[in-house]
């Protein structure tokens, strides 16, 4: 008896299908099933983000409020992976969304401060070393979240774009 081996396209989809079935297994077994825990962990429509407030009365220079962003970007970061970190990857997930607001002037800022503390955000308050264009201490930009883009909303949506 001669082996007669399978036309080239025939192999191919016998492949992709045998690996389809194997990927269909595995996610049975390993589960992937979203639960009601992280419903309420992602927020009802599961988007996550993070809001960087700049105080807008301080006048900061374009390049000054970048790296000032970047800093409560990184602490928010360092802190959620300390603390939260199953809730750091889901905001990995959706993509890490970041959106930068502006706020009037630093008594907005630790009103949206306490508020975010108080729904239990995480928040990260950039205060300036001074420098350069500003008076050391100045609290320039907050960060808010990563978590779910309702709960965020709720504290920063009434604010504007930078």
């Amino acid at each position: 008896m001669d082996f007669q081996p399978l036309p080239l396209g025939l192999g191919i989809v016998a492949g992709l299908g045998c690996g389809l079935l194997f990927g269909w297994h595995l996610r049975g077994r390993l589960g992937t099933a979203s639960t009601a825990e992280d419903a309420s962990v992602m927020g009802e429509g599961g988007e996550m983000k993070m809001v960087l407030v700049v105080r807008n009365d301080l006048k900061m220079g374009k390049g000054k409020v970048a790296a000032q962003c970047s800093h409560a970007a990184v602490s928010a970061y360092k802190q959620v992976q300390r603390r939260k970190p199953d809730l750091l990857k889901q905001w990995e997930y959706c993509g890490q969304p970041k959106v930068v607001l502006k706020a009037p002037d630093e008594d907005t800022l630790i009103d949206l401060l306490s508020r975010a503390k108080e729904i239990g955000l995480p928040v990260s308050l950039i205060q300036d070393a001074g420098r350069t264009q500003i008076a050391p201490g100045s609290r320039t930009v907050l960060g808010i979240g990563p978590g779910p883009a309702d709960l965020i909303d709720s504290v920063s949506g009434d604010l504007k774009l930078y």
